[in-house]
């Protein structure tokens, strides 16, 4: 069962919801999601395969949604010289010192922004409006899917990378600077044996997950997968646990994969996007939210999709 809770300052009764999987109407993949004032903003890939801008929402409870439009990142602002044709694609955001900052793909280059509210205004991070990472900087890397990862003691890093052709994925990881986009030393290739693209970096007890997508984005071999280490940086190891979401076998779930997590109330969630049938010569895919549990030795359990999700909303007396 997927429980959310929402604390507030006044005396409630409690009210469940359920909560659907998928959780909103529409086509959008790669979320990313951060939380302020009591509410969730959700970025995402617009489907398919990206848009001239990202789609964002808010919510209180993954059932009810509100539209935001932002003015950064876009692909007319996010291109260089060495720019691909690909386009605004894999948000990754995270909050640091009450500001807000953006690490996405535009162009299969790595762009950063930064912002004092979820909604914007954004900006590019850099005073010159460059990217973070150009096509050229790592020509064997497919440059996409960022991911932000802050430590405990508020150290940031940043995770990239995928491979060309569904081959060769590579994830690539730097430790910043205070500005938030200085590399802090040089990027290092992390690659886990079946990561393929989609980093997502999270601490628990003192372990650090690598969690990543491996398979083909555009078929049911998209998946789930993860690796540990004792260092943000790896080295990073896989075992027989590493399998964690998958395509069911009754195929109500089809080519889960490049997902974020989050905590809340002492409970973790994972955040991910599935594919919806079509026969159209590309994919369409939903979000969905599930719960992420855990064992005693801290192996991540396979994610229960058949679950009743509900979100605890508060109802004033």
């Amino acid at each position: 069962m997927l429980l959310l809770y929402c604390s507030c300052t006044f005396s409630f009764a409690q009210q469940k919801s359920i909560i659907g999987n998928p959780i909103m109407s529409g086509y959008y993949a790669d979320p990313t999601i951060v939380k302020n004032n009591g509410s969730y903003f959700i970025y995402a890939t617009i489907d398919p395969w990206g848009g001239n801008e990202l789609a964002v929402f808010e919510t209180k409870d993954f059932i009810t949604f509100k539209q935001h439009h932002l003015n950064w990142p876009t692909k007319a602002a996010c291109t260089s010289p060495t720019s691909k044709s690909s386009m605004v694609w894999a948000p990754s955001v995270v909050k640091k010192n009450a500001k807000f900052y953006m690490y996405v793909a535009v162009g299969s280059e790595i762009w950063g922004g930064v912002a004092n509210s979820p909604t914007g205004p954004w900006k590019n991070i850099k005073p010159d409006n460059t990217p973070l990472v150009k096509v050229t900087d790592f020509p064997e890397v497919h440059n996409i899917d960022p991911d932000c990862f802050i430590d405990d003691d508020g150290q940031a890093y940043i995770y990239w990378g995928s491979g060309y052709n569904w081959i060769n994925g590579h994830c690539i990881a730097v430790k910043l600077k205070s500005d938030m986009y200085t590399f802090d030393g040089k990027p290092a290739d992390i690659t886990p044996t079946h990561f393929f693209e989609g980093a997502h970096v999270m601490k628990r007890q003192g372990k650090y997950y690598l969690m990543f997508s491996e398979g083909k984005a555009i078929d049911a071999t998209y998946q789930v997968g993860y690796a540990t280490g004792k260092s943000p940086l790896g080295p990073f190891k896989e075992d027989e646990h590493r399998l964690i979401l998958k395509t069911s076998a009754d195929s109500t779930i089809i080519g889960p994969g490049h997902h974020t997590t989050f905590k809340e109330n002492g409970q973790y969630y994972i955040l991910y996007h599935r594919i919806y049938p079509q026969k159209e010569a590309y994919v369409l895919r939903q979000l969905c939210l599930d719960s992420l549990n855990f064992d005693s030795k801290g192996n991540i359990l396979k994610v229960n999709t058949a679950g009743v999700r509900t979100f605890k909303k508060q109802k004033r007396k």
